[in-house]
This record gives structure tokens, C-alpha cells and sequence, in this order.
């Protein structure tokens, strides 16, 4: 990393008062010619990107829905890291939705709706591009282009966005305005916008998802070199981040690379244990693309190439799980059925195993049963798009307990998990952890598998790694 920028004369001689030995003063030669000698730079404007039509079909909802309110809507700014030194920006997804703006976004931009007769004007505020004649240009670290780059102009984006565009210093907050993440209102509405998705969003999904496929087989390519290193759940996570930087922006959440026992953390992102032939090993990972959109895919996979008896025997339920909530999916059925679908299979099969203190009827009571769920905790399904759980401001009448409709996109991925140490399981059963999980498109016609060219029968699993090597 290049060391920090300096300041002027009296910036330095405040820093060397709080005692920081970061900062120096830039010498009269540079001040005097640093903003000299630069050819001109053309302004070329760019034609309208390609989801223009789609978010002004977007703002529009929300114009409709606000009549007469102002309406803030904020990219959000940089997140520190540690010390000086910050997190990528990304935009806030709604901000991404209604501007089509996404990993290209300048950070602390807004999206400002002014109320008038007939709707709003809508107007995006943003930084205008340094000039060279700017101290900022060489002196600003986070935004200065001597350091990260230029910005667009304003009339640039607006050409590029299709929406009107102002400079940040113009924008005055209002006493009366609602503003995301602040209020509950505009923030639950920008949600539910989101949970049915137009063509675009649709076709950016299927990108996410076939780019993802790719990491997939770059993993299984690896797992030679994966087994021979001793956190080879870390090269897991860069074999993937390999392929969700050269052909994405990054991935969709922190990649979970879980060998072993390590599978029954639902959430094991730390990915630093070993890759051992005879365990089997659960990657659950999802590219975001330049879009924004992420898919969310889970493939668990034997080390060795094979699946063992009772490796194939939780596996194939797991699948069969899966693939009867698939089968069940219909438009106009309650999102919750999905879950309750895949949950009929992992009561029936626990129970046949042994593994239960009651029938499979008594472990799905709603009030005394859920005995199963020792062996799978989470859900089955969540909505997918710009976030990996999206829509997650959503209202639970809009979400769980809401209907499926053509255009939503959600995930299906029931698992089961045998902790190392749960002594109500066979000794065979503990530390093997399985989640199967894919990415559906619901239609009119019903569900569709985004993610369905991934392998996934138990056969297929095996195929794919023997193929490989």
C-alpha cells in the first residue's frame, strides 16, 4: 500500500501537534505546479445502461406510493476497515435498484425524490469530478483521483442513468424528510419492490448463477492441490474469490467452506481447517456480478470422489428434500409451504433412522412438535436478488407468510447436520453435516431452476470430481 497523502503547510503543522508521524507537508515546487501541464480531458457521454427503462419503471412505483413526500434515498458511504484504511464500497441495494448504479457507484451519493403536482422530480446528488486546479485531486486519499481514480461527471452519469444529476453541495435536508434505513415506512416499501423481479433483474440473476457454476468447477479442479494444503478450506475461498473478482465485482457474502465437521456450522466462514479424503466437504458460495445481483449456491462434496453408504444415504434425503419442495412450488402458494414441504421429508427420514422420539406426524406439530430440527435449524427457502437475503425488510405478511408470484426468485436448501458430539445420532452419522441449494425462478408456469446445470444427484456429484482429475 503507498504511503499517505500529505497536506499543506498549516494541515501539517496540526498533525505533527496530535503527535502523528503520517502526514508531512507538500513543498512550494509542487504546490506551484501540480495543477499544470495536463492535457484536456473530453467529457464523452456515454448512451443510457442497459436497466435504465427498468428503474424508472422502479422510481415511478415509489413516486406513486409517496405522493407529496420528500423521499432520501442514500448510497451510504465508506465502512472502515482498520485504522485508515476502509472496506470496498458497495451501494445500498435499495440505492442500486432505483438508480441501476451498482458497483461503478461514487459513495455518500443520494437519490433525492422533491415532491410536486403531478409526482416528483426525481435528482441525483453526487461529487462532481476534481478537477486538477482542486486540492482534493491530490490531497483527498478516499476520493481524490491522484489516488483512486477519476469520477464521472455529473452530466456523464445522468446520460449513462437516464436520471437528472446535481452536485452534492447543493442538497439540503429537509426537517419532514423520509429517508431510508431511517424510517420504517419508505424502508419496508423499497424492500417489497424488490421481491418481484422484471426481466432484467432476471437475466442478471442467471448471469450470477452461471458465473458461479464456473467457481464450482475451478473448486472441483482443485481439490487436488485443496487436499494437499493444510487449510485447504482457505483455498477453497480463493480458488472462488479467483473467479468472483476476474468475471464478477465480488462475491455475494463471505464464501462458507466447511470439510468435515466443520459442515454442521451452518455459518463456518473461518475456512481454516484441512480438506481430508473421506470427509465430505459443504461450500456455499455465490458470485456477486458488476450488477450487483448474487446467486447463492450450496454443493457438498466427498474429498475422495466417492461417497460413502451413510455419507450417500444423508445425502440423497437431503436431495430428496429439495426436490420435493421443487416439485411442490406453485404460483399462489404460501411462501412458508416450501419450508414445511422439505421438513415433511427430513421428519420422515429421521424417524425411519431411529433418530426421532416420536412418529413424523407428532414431530411436525406446529405447537409440540419440531423434533427434527435438532438436525436441520435454519429454512429452506429466502428471497435472492441484490442482497443474498433479500428483501429482508420486507413485512412477514409479504415474506414467510406472503404468496409465491411469477418474478420471484428464492433460494431451496435443506440440509441435515449431525454434530460431532450429539450422542442422540449413531457414531456413523456424527460429523457429517450436508445442504443441498439452489436458485428458483418462479413463472407462470412454475419453478425453474436457475442453478439446474450444477450437478447435484449423488451420482452426478461423483461423476463431476472423476471427470475432473
Amino acid at each position: 500500500m503507498t504511503a499517505e497523502p500529505t497536506q499543506t503547510q498549516e494541515a501539517a503543522e496540526k498533525a505533527a501537534d496530535s503527535n502523528t508521524n503520517r502526514r508531512q507537508p507538500f513543498p512550494q515546487g509542487f504546490l506551484d505546479t501540480i495543477s499544470t501541464g495536463w492535457a484536456d480531458r473530453p467529457d464523452t457521454l456515454p448512451a443510457a445502461r442497459e436497466q435504465a427503462p427498468f428503474t424508472a419503471r422502479r422510481r415511478a412505483a415509489v413516486s406513486a406510493a409517496f405522493a407529496g413526500r420528500r423521499l432520501v434515498v442514500p448510497a451510504g458511504g465508506f465502512k472502515q476497515r482498520s485504522n485508515d484504511t476502509d472496506y470496498p464500497f458497495r451501494p445500498h441495494s435499495a440505492f442500486a435498484h432505483l438508480t441501476g448504479w451498482a458497483s461503478d457507484a461514487v459513495a455518500d451519493s443520494l437519490l433525492v425524490f422533491d415532491p410536486t403536482d403531478d409526482g416528483h422530480d426525481v435528482t441525483l446528488y453526487l461529487r462532481d469530478r476534481a478537477t486538477r486546479e482542486t486540492e482534493e485531486f491530490y490531497r483527498d486519499a478516499t476520493i481524490g483521483e491522484f489516488w483512486v481514480g477519476p469520477r464521472p461527471s455529473l452530466a456523464a452519469v445522468a446520460a449513462d442513468l437516464g436520471v437528472a444529476t446535481e452536485h452534492l453541495e447543493r442538497f439540503e435536508a429537509g426537517e419532514d424528510d423520509l429517508v431510508v434505513e431511517e424510517d420504517d415506512e419508505l424502508t419496508t416499501f423499497v424492500s417489497e419492490l424488490r421481491l418481484i423481479k422484471d426481466d432484467y433483474e432476471i437475466a442478471q440473476m442467471q448471469l450470477a448463477v452461471d458465473t458461479t457454476a464456473r467457481g464450482f468447477d475451478d473448486i472441483v479442479r482443485e481439490l487436488p492441490r485443496i487436499i494437499d494444503h493444510p487449510r485447504g478450506e482457505r483455498v477453497i475461498e480463493g480458488v472462488f474469490h479467483l473467479r468472483a473478482r476476474s468475471d464478477g465485482n465480488w462475491e455475494g457474502y463471505d464464501t462458507i467452506a466447511a470439510a468435515g465437521p466443520h459442515a454442521c456450522y451452518l455459518h463456518w466462514t473461518r475456512n481454516d481447517g484441512a480438506v481430508r479424503p473421506g470427509d465430505l466437504v459443504l461450500i456455499d458460495a455465490g458470485v456477486e456480478v458488476d450488477s450487483l445481483y448474487t446467486a447463492d449456491i450450496t454443493r457438498t462434496l466427498p474429498v475422495s470422489g466417492t461417497f460413502t453408504p451413510i455419507q450417500r444415504r444423508i445425502y440423497e434425503t437431503v436431495r430428496e428434500a429439495a426436490d420435493a419442495a421443487f416439485e411442490n412450488a406453485r404460483p399462489g402458494m404460501s411462501f412458508r409451504e416450501l419450508h414445511d414441504t422439505a421438513m415433511r421429508v427430513i421428519a420422515e427420514r429421521t424417524a425411519e433412522w431411529g433418530l426421532l422420539p416420536v412418529t413424523p406426524e407428532e414431530a411436525l406439530d406446529a405447537d409440540r412438535g419440531g423434533h427434527q430440527r435438532r438436525y436441520m435449524v435454519h429454512g429452506t427457502s429466502h428471497h435472492l436478488g441484490l442482497d443474498v437475503h433479500d428483501c429482508a425488510q420486507a413485512r412477514r405478511e409479504m415474506y414467510y407468510e406472503g404468496l409465491v408470484e411469477p418474478g420471484m426468485v428464492f433460494t431451496i436448501e435443506p440440509g441435515l447436520y449431525f454434530q460431532e458430539d450429539d450422542l442422540t445420532v449413531p457414531e456413523e452419522y456424527r460429523g457429517i453435516g450436508v445442504r443441498i441449494e439452489d436458485d428458483i425462478l418462479m413463472t407462470a408456469d412454475g419453478p425453474v431452476s436457475l442453478s439446474a446445470g450444477i450437478p447435484r444427484t449423488a451420482d452426478e456429484i461423483e461423476a463431476w470430481i472423476a471427470q475432473s482429475r
